[in-house]
């Protein structure tokens, strides 16, 4: 560390994982993973809904400050998702219509701001997801310090470089590329059992004992 300032190298993607885990819901992909996975207090600023996976470019800054942003977008390659800490501050935005026009140039799928963003409409018209914590129309400082490729936390979750982002309506959630070929295999087995459950309503032959059972449990 120089200064505050930490730079390294951007970590190459698993497309392998990637490919598995595109398409999947973030709220099934967490209840197979113990529902103890995901970004609190994120919300995606797009008004359609919004579907993006692919590999996590991190940015550390300090509260109001874009700096080190600015030089993570050099990096970009296709298929990234920036994915930025800045403590869940909202006092100035980190990221407007330029920064994402950017980062869409380069190829990256989506930005995942843990503080304010600005351009809101923006981002819809450029159908560019991003989840953010905020939004304020004031602008940053750029001075630094901050960290590219480090591990972050994004709303309580931990977030390496490299990990594998997935985020819809509902939220974002990661996980290490390790983990990703059994965590989509566990999903899609999870959308299967959900589309019977649905089935079923509409059939008119939901089961829900498992209520009784769990009361019995209980000593009720």
């Amino acid at each position: 560390m120089l200064n505050g300032f930490v730079i390294k190298d951007r970590v190459s993607p698993s497309i392998e994982g990637i490919k598995a885990l595109t398409g999947l819901p973030t709220s099934i992909v967490c209840d197979v993973t113990g529902r103890m996975v995901g970004a609190e207090g994120l919300h995606p600023v797009n008004k359609s809904s919004v579907s993006a996976c692919g590999n996590a470019v991190t940015v550390k800054v300090r509260s109001g400050d874009n700096l080190m942003i600015h030089l993570a977008l050099r990096m970009l390659q296709p298929g990234d998702v920036l994915v930025v800490d800045a403590e869940g501050d909202l006092s100035r935005a980190l990221f407007g219509e330029i920064m994402m026009s950017v980062a869409k140039s380069k190829g990256a799928v989506a930005a995942v701001i843990n503080g304010a963003i600005r351009d809101v409409d923006a981002f819809e018209e450029a159908k560019f997801p991003c989840w953010a914590k905020g939004i304020n129309l004031r602008g940053p400082y750029k001075e630094g310090p901050g960290s590219l490729n480090v591990p972050v936390t994004i709303g309580g979750m931990l977030i390496h470089p490299g990990d594998i982002v997935l985020g819809d309506s509902d939220g974002v959630v990661a996980f290490s590329p390790k983990e990703a070929l059994e965590i989509a295999k566990l999903g899609k087995e999870k959308v299967a059992q959900e589309q019977a459950t649905l089935k079923s309503i509409q059939q008119g032959t939901y089961n829900d004992s498992w209520i009784d059972a769990v009361l019995k449990q209980k000593g009720c």
